[in-house]
């Protein structure tokens, strides 16, 4: 059984059209009839039922789409797999990452993770928080870095850090060591509120906003990175995680506001996973060792 037969036979099942499905492969219609005819032969079943330009599984060739689509899978994995072993990688990893854990510290250290455990091969997949816990769910990744905690009793998560929130403004110029600081009610009052920008603390900090501000304008933006430049463009300020404006605060572009009246929150970052193994294990200890 030729692999070339199955993919033509599970591109003619997608299509319903073998014309479409030569198209989709880049060879002639008459080769998709050769492929489909010698793989039905192959089987001893008529796949298709043809009727004019359109064609039609039968029940045979419904039950065979899933077979052909897990034997190419198999066959593809196996070239992956050793394509892996021929580069001297021996294991592999895959994480799926939240964009803010991403644009923070991962860099770092992924940097010095593959340095130290070159053997392993990584294969990172950027994802929205909310979407992770499901990607580990249905075994899409090995690990997950997500600012949300697992919910499902199926999936373990453990916290990997805690980093503070703090109210940030645009810098106004003014002299740090000699101006008095900006205060606070006199921000929340009279500027914007961008909210939402990350998934783990606004519910709760909106509603005590709203006690302690309850006359203030919000506004949502999803991305910390847009809040970003909305701060520094005078559009609003924000509660933002220390580490995502890290450098904006050392170059003076954006500054910090204390903030008295009430407790800030935490932004927190989490591991997840389904089932431990040793890859995997040898990545959450190299995390451990970090101090964020």
């Amino acid at each position: 059984m030729e692999l070339n037969w199955l993919r033509t036979f599970i591109a003619a099942s997608q299509t319903r059209n073998f014309r479409k499905a030569s198209e989709q492969l880049y060879i002639s219609q008459p080769s998709v009839s050769v492929h489909i005819k010698q793989l039905e032969k192959e089987l001893g079943v008529a796949l298709f039922e043809r009727s004019n330009k359109k064609v039609a599984l039968t029940e045979a060739g419904r039950y065979f789409v899933g077979e052909a689509k897990e034997m190419v899978r198999v066959h593809e994995d196996g070239l992956k797999k050793m394509r892996s072993f021929m580069q001297g990688y021996t294991a592999a990893l895959k994480i799926a990452i939240s964009p803010l854990i991403a644009d923070t510290i991962l860099p770092a250290v992924l940097k010095r993770f593959m340095n130290e455990y070159p053997y392993v091969e990584v294969d990172v997949k950027i994802i929205e928080s909310s979407d992770i816990e499901r990607a580990v769910m249905n075994e899409e990744v090995d690990i997950g870095l997500s600012c949300l905690p697992s919910l499902h009793k199926e999936v373990g998560s453990e916290k990997l850090y805690s980093d503070r929130v703090m109210l940030v403004a645009p810098h106004d110029g003014r002299d740090f060591e000699s101006a008095l600081p900006l205060d606070e009610e006199e921000v929340l009052h009279h500027a914007r509120i961008l909210t939402h920008n990350h998934p783990g603390y606004w519910e709760e900090l909106c509603e005590i906003l709203k006690h302690f501000y309850p006359n203030s304008k919000m506004m949502k933006v999803s991305q910390i990175h847009i809040t970003k430049r909305f701060i520094a463009e005078g559009l609003g300020v924000s509660f933002l995680p220390s580490s995502t404006v890290r450098r904006e605060l050392l170059e003076g572009r954006l500054m910090e506001i204390p903030v008295r009246s009430f407790e800030l929150p935490e932004a927190n970052a989490y591991s997840l996973w389904k089932y431990p193994h040793e890859t995997q294990q040898q990545f959450l200890q190299f995390l451990s060792r970090f101090h964020y």
